[in-house]
């Protein structure tokens, strides 16, 4: 006879549980024959069902001490998620069997003598919170009974459907509030959807009929299976639905479909960038003007107020936060500044400034007036060719400058977007109808 001695502490205890939880996940499984796999599987269940009836009343006793606080947590849902890490539907499993804790004794005792399973006993538990609490227990000790008896959750359903009708008091309106509704539409990291929920019964009515109507088979060459033929009928539930206009307004607005693309597949579509070359040729008179606006007024044209005027004006304000993103003319003329103060280290272009300025400088030959012959003359001819070639210097230097403004503006407008940037200016031009309105903020705050 083979005895296992009694841990000393839970501490101990959890040790063990660990040591043969390990060795049983190290057995060859596929080596085991189908009746002693059974054996273990069912033994495994009802262990769990053991395991829930013991973290059920720690984790009510951890939330009751607040102990999530310790670690900077807000709750014990986002303690169960970052610490203990586990999913967010699997910490509201567990928040559930904390409620057994609270709510459902008799139900946590089903658990800890393997009367009833984990799902089971959360089923339950469901089921029977709408039962009045002073039916409750005995409610829940006669369901762990017939569990135990061999009821499957069928019978259970009935029992439980029986007592609630004969408990709960009818409602003067005839809507029972203690009916539990709920719908869940999770998402998997590839955007596929997770859909449950508990349906009352006249929305499984309704959410039948429309399966039932839409799901019928395409002819005698459709082998989609029932459940594919019902999803593809919700499918297109939502979009007869979308395309009705029967849903209502949001915010004064119909409802809209957001249509995400990356900036560079939005610059891909301008072939041959003839938007974009437009774009920058209309900021550089943008730009030119707000270095002609500089020379006048420093201002940039805003009124700022601080302190106590500012108060006065914003107590009665609702107060929003927003960020847009533009290009700033005058960093740019700093980025382009630096960006000839860099070419120049390098080498690749000569400081073309102080070239047009000594080509000006050679204009200050003078030759005496109505003198057109001899070395007067030749003075003269030669200072009108100098004259010529100063020009041309300085023609070519602003040509330079301007295709090193084009060059880095360009380069600019592929990290640069908002309202008024080169974003809303492709948009607005290469997408059609309904994609073309006016630009929106990159970011609004909440007030």
């Amino acid at each position: 006879m083979c005895t296992m001695a009694i841990p000393a502490s839970g501490g101990e205890a959890l040790e063990k549980l660990q040591s043969l939880a390990g060795y049983l996940a190290d057995l060859d499984a596929a080596s085991l024959p189908a009746e002693e796999l059974g054996r273990y599987i069912r033994e495994l269940v009802q262990a769990d069902a053991v395991l829930t009836a013991a973290l059920a009343p720690m984790l009510a006793a951890y939330d009751a001490q607040d102990g999530h606080l310790a670690d900077g947590q807000r709750s014990l849902g986002t303690w169960l998620v970052h610490m203990a890490r586990v999913t967010r539907a699997q910490a509201a499993q567990y928040k559930a069997m904390r409620a057994l804790y609270h709510d459902h004794q008799p139900l946590l005792a089903g658990l800890r003598t393997r009367a009833l399973t984990k799902s089971v006993a959360l089923q339950l538990a469901q089921w029977t919170r709408a039962i009045p609490a002073e039916f409750r227990g005995q409610a829940e000790e006669i369901l762990v009974a017939a569990a135990r008896a061999g009821a499957d959750l069928r019978a259970l359903a009935q029992i439980c459907a029986e007592i609630r009708s004969r408990t709960v008091p009818p409602d003067p309106d005839g809507h029972d509030p203690a009916l539990d509704r709920a719908l869940f539409l999770d998402t998997t990291l590839d955007g596929a959807g997770v859909l449950r929920g508990d349906l009352t019964p006249e929305c499984a009515a309704l959410v039948q009929a429309v399966l039932d109507a839409l799901s019928a088979p395409a002819g005698a060459g459709d082998l989609r299976t029932r459940p594919q033929r019902h999803h593809d009928a919700l499918a297109e539930a939502m979009k007869r639905l979308l395309a009705s206009n029967l849903l209502p307004a949001r915010a004064g607005q119909p409802v809209k479909a957001l249509v995400h693309m990356s900036f560079a597949d939005l610059r891909d579509l301008d072939v041959d960038s003839k938007l974009q070359e437009a774009w920058i040729t209309g900021y550089r008179a943008r730009w030119a003007a707000q270095r002609a606006a500089a020379s006048v007024s420093t201002g940039d044209g805003g009124a700022w107020l601080e302190g106590d005027a500012a108060r006065r004006v914003a107590c009665d304000a609702i107060i929003v936060p927003v960020v847009t993103a533009d290009v700033d003319p005058g960093a740019v003329e700093v980025l382009i500044g630096l960006c000839v103060q860099y070419d120049r280290l390098r080498g690749h272009a000569g400081p073309v400034q102080d070239t047009a300025q000594a080509a000006g400088a050679g204009d200050s030959t003078v030759t005496p007036a109505g003198s057109d012959h001899g070395p007067a003359a030749q003075t003269v001819q030669a200072g009108q060719a100098g004259q010529a070639g100063q020009t041309g210097q300085a023609a070519r230097a602003a040509q330079v400058l301007a295709m090193l403004e084009h060059q880095i503006l360009a380069t600019v407008l592929q990290i640069v977007s908002g309202p008024g940037g080169v974003a809303s200016f492709l948009r607005r031009n290469l997408l059609g109808q309904g994609l073309n309105g006016p630009s929106l903020p990159l970011d609004v705050g909440q007030p």
